[in-house]
């Protein structure tokens, strides 16, 4: 017990497991980038993810929620946004 629940708490991601690639490769472009990511898993088949991502011209939640739509094993998604660096 003490194992499978300090694999949620830590961000235990199953080796082979690509979600985190998907989440970047959903969202990065030349413009944005995934700077700070965490995933685990919430159950068989369900995970949640907490991402920061800079951007030089920022999209809104909305958009970057669109690029992570057909990620199904993705059930709560957290983004928060930054600017490009002063």
């Amino acid at each position: 017990m003490i194992r499978d629940t300090g694999r949620v708490l830590l961000d235990y991601i199953p080796y082979g497991e690509d979600l985190p690639d998907e989440i970047r490769a959903a969202v990065e472009t030349d413009a944005d980038k995934v700077t700070d990511l965490h995933v685990w898993q919430l159950g068989p088949g369900q995970h949640a993810a907490i991402a920061v991502i800079r951007s030089a011209s920022p999209l809104s939640l909305s958009a970057y929620r669109a690029k992570l739509a057909h990620i199904h094993d993705l059930s709560h998604m957290t983004i928060e946004i930054e600017g490009p660096l002063a």
